[in-house]
């Protein structure tokens, strides 16, 4: 590491905001708490102390009918752009699909679908390779990059139409050795791939399993055990899903105790504001389905958060649904915009709250290489080996001291 920080590390709070250009294109009015129209949603965020966002990339996302199925590398390139022109964190988020990745669905692209497992290694390292020079050229260079999207059963199964397929390349706690290497190769592939390109972000490996943490143990054990590379343990964390906080504290506790030495991020979570988005648990009880329910509910999930000072990061998924126009089939029960007036909801003003003890640049004691770029966090810009002057605005660290590029 370059850096090294006096009292707690920096702390990264923002939203998956994959769909937020659909919205625009579409005009929908963004307001404040005040009813005020606000021009640029993304500004509208960081003022209220968000600073980083996260987006989806899919494969090939024509393959799919689903409306929410849309970023392709254009549109990434597109909308990281904005977030790192805002002066915001990027977390880039690839689902190596052509559709939705989650634990029950990691199909490999159609384009993909002939190649054996050793074709698929080099595959992945390329695709994760050209997506992020692209992005670099683009002025779009990720700070974050998950190698897969809730990968707790591996990634890249096969084609969901292919007898068998599904359970050949699972990895469930007992499958057989050969499915964990084959999973782990790819990630290391992936991971090598986001170290050559972009050297400064830091990678994130994805799971769900929050109320299994057995499961989520010996998933991260494998991962220790084959000297995967990586830097973040990301987790979703749906009440409605996953159970209530008692569950995440365990789990939590459990992954701290395991000594991986990596810091945690909370990268998928939300909770309804009228409707729930889930039938395994019920905490109405707790938190209403209302509009003080859901602050309620952010309030003490953050709470809770920040009584662990290994977790570094919070994204709400999906926060800029905005029903005053409807572009997808449907709408998130969890946004955190009233779908009826466009007004924020107060949850979105609780969010500012994990930042508890913001550790900005001001805290952070760097060893520097005049020559090169680094952001506000005190990550290398992407490539490492460039020392010319970054052609994204923002503020950065340079020569010792910091830099406002316009």
């Amino acid at each position: 590491m370059l850096f090294t920080t006096l009292g707690s590390a920096q702390k990264y709070v923002g939203g998956d905001i994959s769909m937020l250009p659909k919205y625009e294109e579409a005009g929908v009015v963004y307001r404040d708490k005040n009813g005020k129209a606000v021009s640029d949603v993304i500004a509208f965020f960081k003022q209220e102390g968000m600073n980083a966002m996260r987006v989806r990339l899919f494969v090939d996302p024509s393959k799919d009918s689903d409306k929410a199925v849309c970023q392709d590398l254009d549109f990434v390139k597109a909308l990281g752009k904005r977030i790192k022109d805002a002066g915001l964190g990027f977390m880039l988020d690839f689902h190596y699909s052509d559709t939705w990745a989650d634990p029950g669905n990691q199909w490999t692209p159609d384009a993909w679908k002939s190649l054996n497992d050793a074709q698929l290694q080099q595959k992945i390292y390329e695709y994760t390779r050209d997506c992020l020079q692209q992005l670099n050229a683009a002025g779009a260079s990720p700070d974050f990059i998950q190698t897969g999207n809730e990968i707790s059963y591996g990634m890249l199964w096969g084609t969901k139409a292919a007898a068998n397929d599904d359970k050949t390349n699972r990895c469930y706690t007992n499958s057989s050795a050969a499915n964990w290497a084959r999973f782990i190769n790819l990630l290391k592939q992936a991971g090598k791939a986001c170290r050559e390109t972009c050297p400064g972000a830091k990678i994130v490996i994805h799971s769900e399993r929050v109320p299994k943490p057995g499961v989520l143990t010996d998933f991260f054990d494998r991962m220790r055990n084959a000297s995967l590379d990586y830097d973040i343990i990301g987790l979703s964390y749906y009440p409605d899903h996953h159970g209530n906080l008692a569950t995440l504290e365990t789990a939590l506790k459990t992954l701290e105790n395991k000594g991986y030495g990596k810091d945690i991020m909370i990268v998928e979570t939300g909770y309804g504001y009228k409707w729930s988005i889930g039938s395994e648990y019920n905490y109405t009880g707790t938190y209403p389905l209302s509009e003080e329910g859901q602050r309620k509910f952010t309030a003490d999930l953050i709470e809770k958060l920040n009584g662990h000072t290994g977790v570094t990061g919070l994204f709400w998924w999906w926060p800029e649904d905005n029903g005053m126009k409807q572009v997808t089939s449907g709408w998130w029960n969890a946004a955190l915009y009233d779908h009826n007036t466009g007004k924020p909801y107060a949850a979105l003003y609780e969010l500012k709250n994990f930042r508890n003890d913001d550790t900005g640049v001001d805290n952070l004691q760097l060893t520097i290489d005049n020559s090169q770029w680094y952001t506000l966090g005190g990550n290398v810009l992407c490539p490492s080996s460039s020392n010319l002057r970054p052609s994204t605005k923002g503020i950065y660290i340079h020569g010792g001291r910091k830099v406002m590029v316009k």
